[in-house]
């Protein structure tokens, strides 16, 4: 049992020289900070720019054709979504945004661009996904299409976009821990620097990767709940 007890004791002894001593947990937490705060302004920016690019993919003239927008967003999405996040990170900080030394604002942008061309895939497969006679009715009715695509289409594609958009921000959160390219200190980065003041790299990663854990199970099982409410109002 010796050996056992030795164990312990060193496990405990690195776990107090990552996390506890001289209030380092405090870093961490400082750290989590961040990458919710780059997570929230990024999930937002992507909302709205996928949004606006779901609408420029289902453009269509008069005739039924495509629009030159529609190119456009397919390009966007194409680009967006072929490349890597962290090239993307980097291109922003060093060309686009070069003047801009502030990296909670230009990893909000980035991650704001990168998340939009999903976004817009979820928001777009949610309308289409709403039945067509629906549209039909609302045309019968005299309303316009935008009318119609405002009081009918969208609150009903809304129930279908709304669990894919939580898990695009469960995404999001897991992919901003390479915002240490540009200088800020979130929780991965402060795990990473933690390890080589204590000469220990094991002990702080796995602890940022249980906070991670933590997180993102807190979040899926908020989805869950809203799925299963969702889920629930459908069938009444």
């Amino acid at each position: 049992m010796e050996w056992l007890n030795s164990a312990a004791q060193e496990v405990g002894q690195k776990i107090e020289a990552a996390f506890i001593t001289g209030d380092r947990w405090k870093l961490y937490l400082e750290g989590l900070g961040i990458t919710m705060e780059v997570s929230f302004f990024a999930a937002i920016i992507g909302i709205v720019i996928g949004t606006l690019v779901a609408f420029m993919r289902l453009s269509r003239r008069k005739n039924g054709k495509p629009t030159i927008l529609v190119r456009i967003a397919g390009a966007y999405i194409d680009i967006i979504r072929g490349t890597p996040s962290v090239l993307q990170l980097m291109i922003m900080w060093f060309v686009v945004l070069a003047s801009c030394r502030s990296g909670i604002l230009v990893a909000s942008i980035t991650f704001g661009i990168n998340s939009g061309a999903y976004v817009a895939e979820i928001v777009r497969a949610g309308i289409l996904a709403v039945d067509k006679g629906q549209t039909e009715a609302g045309r019968s009715l005299g309303l316009s299409n935008f009318q119609t695509m405002r009081y009918i289409v969208i609150p009903q594609a809304f129930k279908n976009v709304l669990p894919p958009l939580g898990n695009e921000f469960i995404v999001l959160i897991k992919e901003t821990a390479i915002v240490g390219y540009v200088g800020l200190s979130d929780l991965t980065r402060v795990a990473n620097q933690m390890g080589s003041r204590v000469f220990d790299s094991f002990t702080p990663l796995v602890g940022a990767a249980i906070v991670y854990f933590i997180i993102i199970k807190i979040l899926t099982k908020l989805l869950e709940k809203l799925e299963r409410r969702l889920r629930k109002s459908d069938n009444r």
